[in-house]
């Protein structure tokens, strides 16, 4: 689904260049000093971002755009590369997803629960009618609404969390956090670029909102590094 919903993009699968064999190479290295297996690599057109994605820690994919390539340094391209092995290494694909599901599956059973509730008090004494009236359909459209919000606040949070973990896991990598501090002050200064809404939680920046925002301000990101 990344492949196909992310405009211009394209799978290194024989790089073609100096700048796509040295994406491959810096993959591999961070890869393999994180213990994973060696990612998919690809590069897409569009405003600097990047993304990871995947079923698992060795069956995953890493892209980064060509705007990234063309307004960062190396170095600063390199944290993003560790940013997004980290969250390979980290699971947070697959925990996202599981997340993400658990908190469905609680809205719409926590809705109907209520729904069934209000429906009985509402119907009380009425034994002509056994299956669900109109207070258990009205009912289980607002709650749904209603939870559905919570639940995407709840999710939006663990996603915010996890890119202070990928940040911190870019810096071990690297062995320093310099440069990932450089290259999330560089991004604070860019407009980044839009992920199709299916993978905006997977990219370096994006989410609107603080409540319902997928990833931190930058400057909290940058004085949570700094402090560690």
């Amino acid at each position: 689904m990344a492949k196909w919903s992310t405009p211009g993009f394209t799978l290194i699968s024989q790089p073609r260049n100096a700048d796509e064999a040295w994406i491959v190479d810096t993959v591999r290295r961070f890869a393999d000093k994180a213990g994973i297996g060696m990612p998919e690599v690809g590069i897409f057109e569009g405003d600097p971002n990047a993304f990871a994605t995947g079923a698992n820690k060795n069956n995953a994919l890493v892209a980064v755009s060509t705007g990234l390539l063309h307004n960062m340094t190396r170095e600063e391209v390199e944290a993003v590369i560790g940013h997004e092995v980290a969250h390979i290494a980290n699971g947070d694909m697959v925990t996202m997803t599981l997340i993400q599901g658990v908190m469905n599956t609680f809205v719409v059973f926590l809705s109907r629960i209520i729904g069934y509730a209000v429906d009985s008090f509402l119907r009380k004494g009425d034994s002509e009618n056994s299956g669900p009236g109109i207070g258990y359909m009205i009912t289980t459209i607002v709650m749904d609404i209603i939870l559905g919000f919570a639940a995407a606040i709840i999710v939006a949070w663990f996603s915010r969390q996890r890119e202070f973990r990928a940040d911190a896991g870019a810096a071990q990598l690297m062995g320093r956090k310099q440069p990932m501090i450089n290259a999330l002050a560089r991004l604070g200064g860019l407009t980044p670029g839009e992920l199709p809404k299916s993978m905006a939680a997977m990219g370096i920046t994006g989410g609107l909102g603080k409540l319902f925002s997928t990833h931190p301000p930058i400057e909290q990101r940058i004085a949570a590094l700094q402090a560690s």
